[in-house]
C-alpha cells in the first residue's frame, strides 16, 4: 500500500493520493511491512516515530519524492525579536518543549571532557548554526573563537537564559548587521527527527529526504546513543541519498539499546571507570539481545552528512554486520564547542564486520575512529584529507588530537585497504591485528605501542556478537604490505595537550613503518616459544606471553625521508627524488595529483591475499569477508583488475592527474 504526504495540502487528508497526510507522523502510525510513505517536498518540523517495522520480505520505505526536498527538522522558527542595544531579544513559552527543554539541559556524560558550558540546543541564523556565549556580555562582544575552524563564523552567537518564573526561554543573539525579522531564525526544540522509541523496527528505508537540525545529547558508548535519524537497537534499516546536518551532536546513530542501569554510569555514580561500564555494556548486550539474528545489518549509502558537531555516523555494538558506503562527511566539530572521546567524522565501538567503503571524508576532528572491537572490520577504497587542526586554531582543552583513521584497544583482524590518506596523522594505532594493503599514506602513525593502559577488551567468535574472551592489548600483530608512504609534513616529533589532562603528549610525525622497528618478526617472535617440547615451562614464556607480537612489512615504498621498518622485506626507499602528492577541489570533483610514479621504476609486489595475511592472534580470525569467504586484492581503488604486474599503492597503474569523487 502507499501512503502519501504533502505538508502543503489543503487538508490533513486519510493518506490517499487525492487527499495526502500533511504529516509524516500520520502515515508512520498506519505503515505496515510492505507499504510505501512516499512524501512531497515542504518542511516538516516533526518527531517522525515509526509504530511498526518491516519484515526482510517487506521493508517499509519512507521516501522523499524529490531527493532531499522533503525536510524533517527537529527546529522551529522563532520570531518577535526585539533590539536591545547590540543584541536582539526574544522569548517562548516553554510549553513547547514538552518534557525536554534543550535550553535546561548541558551536553555532558561519559568521555565528555570539555565541561558544562553548553546546552544541548541551538540557533540557527539562515540555516548557519550561531555559537553559544556563556554570558549576554560574552554574546555582545565581536570576540572570536581561538579554537574554533571557522572563526569569522564565531561572532555570531545566543544565549539563553530563564524567565524568573520559569516559564519561558529568552534567548538573547548577536545577528552582527543581519535583521531576524527579515531573515529566518530556527531553534532546535526536539531530539530526534526520525527515530523509533522502541526497540527492534527493524527493515526501514529512509531515502532522500533532509535531516535538518535537532537537539540531539551527547552519545557515549555505555548509554543511549541519541542522534537525529538511527533505527534503535533494530536490524536491517537503509538509509540512503540523504543530506543530515546541524546536529549538536550526532547525525545518523546505529547504537546502542537503553539500559537505565549502566546509562552514563561513570558520570551520575563516579564509582566504576567508563572503562568498566563499557565492559559491561558488552556482557549486557546479551540480554538485550545482541546476536546476528537480530541486530545490525544496516546499511547507509550516499549521504551527505556534514556540519555536526559530536560525530557524522556513530554507533555502538548496534552497527555490526553493516556496510557505510559512498558517503561524503565533511565539516565535522568545526565549531569546537565540544570536547571528548567521542568525535569522528565515523564513530563506531564493536564494528564487527562493518565494511566502510568508498567514503569521502574530510574536515573533521578525525575521519574513522574504529573504538574497541574492530573485528571483521575493513575500510576500503576510502578518500581521506584535511583531517585535521588548522594552524590557526588553538587545540580545544577536553579535544582530540586528529588523524584520518584511529583504531583503538581491539584485536582484529582489522582491515585497511586501498585508501588515499593524505591528512598529517594518517593512523592513531593503540591496537593491534591490523592490515594496511595497497594504501597511499602521506601522514604519520601515532600512538604506536600506547594510549592503552591496562584496558582488557573483548574479542569474538569469528562472524559473530558472542563474547569468546578478553585480553589486554599486547601491541604488534600488525602487516604493512604494498603501501606507499610519502613523508608530507615536518618530521620531527611535537607536543601537543593531552585530550583530558593539562599535560603534554609527544604525537609523532615522521612517517613510515619504522616506528615498529622494536616489534620483532615472526621468527624473531616464534622463537621464544620452544614449541618442540611437549612439556613448555610457562613461567619461562611469561615475558613472552606479555611481549609485544610480531609485525609483517613488505612491498612498500617510502619518499621524501619516510622510513622502513628495519626488517622490510622487497621495499624500496628512494632517497633520491622528492615526489609530492595532493588532493584538490576542481568542478569536477577532487583530483589527486602527483608524480611519484616516475620514480617506482620496475617495481612489483607479489599478490596479497587472506593466505598471505594470515590470522589474527587473539581471536585467531582470518582477514576475511564477512561471509567467511577470502579476499585476493586484484582490484584496485576504481575497481580496475590489477593484471600480473602488481604496483603498491592503491591504483592499477600509474596516475599523474586522477579524478577521485564523482
Amino acid at each position: 500500500m502507499k501512503w502519501y504526504v504533502d505538508q502543503n495540502a489543503a487538508f490533513r487528508g486519510d493518506g490517499s493520493n487525492e487527499r495526502p497526510f500533511r504529516r509524516i507522523s500520520d502515515a508512520a502510525r498506519l505503515a505496515q511491512p510492505g507499504d510505501d510513505v512516499l512524501v512531497a517536498p515542504g518542511i516538516y518540523r516533526e518527531y517522525v516515530d515509526p509504530f511498526n517495522g518491516g519484515r526482510e520480505d517487506a521493508r517499509i520505505t519512507y521516501r522523499s519524492v524529490r531527493k532531499n526536498e522533503a525536510v524533517i527538522t527537529g527546529a522551529e522558527v522563532l520570531s518577535g525579536w526585539e533590539k536591545q542595544g547590540k543584541l536582539w531579544r526574544a522569548s517562548v513559552d516553554n510549553s513547547i518543549f514538552g518534557s525536554y527543554n534543550p535550553y535546561t539541559t548541558y551536553v555532558y556524560g561519559d568521555w565528555y571532557f570539555a565541561g558544562k558550558s553548553r546546552h544541548t540546543g541551538s540557533v540557527f541564523l539562515n540555516g548557519r548554526a550561531l555559537y553559544e556565549a556563556v554570558s549576554r556580555e560574552d554574546c555582545a562582544s565581536d570576540n572570536k573563537s581561538v579554537v574554533s575552524w571557522v572563526p569569522e563564523e564565531s561572532v555570531y552567537k545566543w544565549y539563553s537564559e530563564q524567565s524568573e518564573d520559569g516559564r519561558e526561554t529568552v534567548f538573547y543573539c548577536n545577528f552582527q548587521e543581519a535583521d531576524p525579522n527579515k531573515e529566518l531564525v530556527e531553534f532546535t526544540v526536539r531530539r530526534e527527527c526520525f527515530m523509533p522509541s522502541k526497540t527492534g523496527l527493524g527493515y526501514i528505508t529512509v531515502s532522500g529526504f533532509k535531516i535538518d537540525k535537532a537537539a540531539t545529547t551527547w552519545a557515549p558508548p555505555a548509554a543511549f546513543q541519541d542522534c537525529m535519524i538511527g533505527p534503535h537497537w533494530s536490524k536491517g534499516w537503509i538509509i540512503e541519498d540523504c543530506e543530515i546536518c546541524n546536529s549538536k551532536c550526532a547525525g545518523i546513530g546505529l547504537g546502542k539499546y537503553y539500559d537505565p542501569e549502566n546509562d552514563h554510569y561513570f558520570t551520575t555514580k563516579h564509582v566504576k571507570s567508563p572503562t568498566q561500564m563499557e565492559r559491561d555494556a558488552v556482557c549486557r548486550g546479551q540480554y538485550h539481545g545482541w546476536l546476528k539474528e537480530k541486530i545490525g545489518s544496516h546499511i547507509v549509502r550516499r549521504c551527505n552528512i556534514h556540519h555536526c558537531e559530536q560525530g557524522g555516523i556513530i554507533g555502538r555494538m548496534g552497527g555490526v554486520f553493516s556496510v557505510i558506503e559512498d558517503n561524503h562527511i565533511h565539516h565535522i566539530n568545526n565549531m569546537m564547542e565540544l570536547g571528548g572521546a567521542e568525535i569522528a567524522g565515523i564513530k563506531m565501538h564493536a564494528a564487527i564486520d562493518v565494511i566502510m567503503r568508498r567514503n569521502h571524508i574530510h574536515h573533521c576532528t578525525m575521519g574513522i575512529w574504529c573504538d574497541w572491537e574492530a573485528q571483521g572490520t575493513r575500510i576500503t577504497g576510502n578518500l581521506l584529507h584535511d583531517n585535521q587542526k588548522p594552524d590557526f586554531a588553538k587545540p580545544l582543552k577536553g579535544g582530540m588530537s586528529s588523524q584520518d583513521i584511529f583504531v583503538e584497544v581491539g584485536h582484529g583482524p582489522t582491515l585497511i585497504d586501498h585508501n588515499i590518506l593524505m591528512s598529517d596523522v594518517s593512523l592513531r594505532i593503540a591496537t593491534e591485528g591490523v592490515a594496511m594493503v595497497h594504501n597511499l599514506i602521506c601522514g604519520a602513525f601515532t600512538f604506536v605501542g600506547e594510549g592503552t593502559g591496562l584496558r582488557y577488551t573483548p574479542y569474538h567468535i569469528p562472524h559473530r556478537t558472542e563474547v569468546m574472551g578478553f585480553m589486554t592489548i599486547l601491541h604488534g600483530d600488525d602487516r604493512f604490505c604494498n603501501n606507499i608512504f610519502i613523508q608530507k609534513w615536518p618530521s620531527d616529533d611535537y607536543l601537543v595537550r593531552s585530550d583530558s589532562r593539562d599535560e603534554m603528549l609527544r604525537e609523532n610525525r615522521a612517517a613510515g613503518t619504522f616506528v615498529w622497528d622494536e616489534y620483532p618478526t615472526y621468527e624473531e617472535w616464534i622463537a621464544q616459544f620452544d614449541m618442540d617440547t611437549d612439556t613448555p615451562d610457562m613461567a619461562k614464556l611469561e615475558s613472552a606471553h606479555e611481549g609485544h607480537l610480531p609485525v609483517w612489512s613488505e612491498g612498500n615504498v617510502y619518499f621524501n625521508g619516510a622510513r622502513a621498518y628495519r626488517a622490510e622485506q622487497n621495499g624500496l626507499v628512494d632517497a633520491a627524488h622528492t615526489v609530492s602528492a595532493d588532493v584538490e577541489e576542481t568542478e569536477a570533483g577532487y583530483v589527486l595529483k602527483t608524480d611519484l610514479y616516475q620514480y617506482i621504476d620496475d617495481m612489483s609486489c607479489r599478490m596479497i591475499s587472506t593466505d598471505t595475511l594470515g590470522k589474527a592472534f587473539e581471536p585467531e580470525e582470518p582477514f576475511e569477508n564477512p561471509d567467511g569467504t577470502p579476499i585476493t586484492f586484484d582490484t584496485d581503488y576504481f575497481g580496475e583488475h590489477r593484471g600480473t604486474r602488481i604496483l603498491p599503492g592503491p591504483f592499477a597503474r600509474a596516475h599523474g592527474c586522477v579524478r577521485l569523487t564523482l
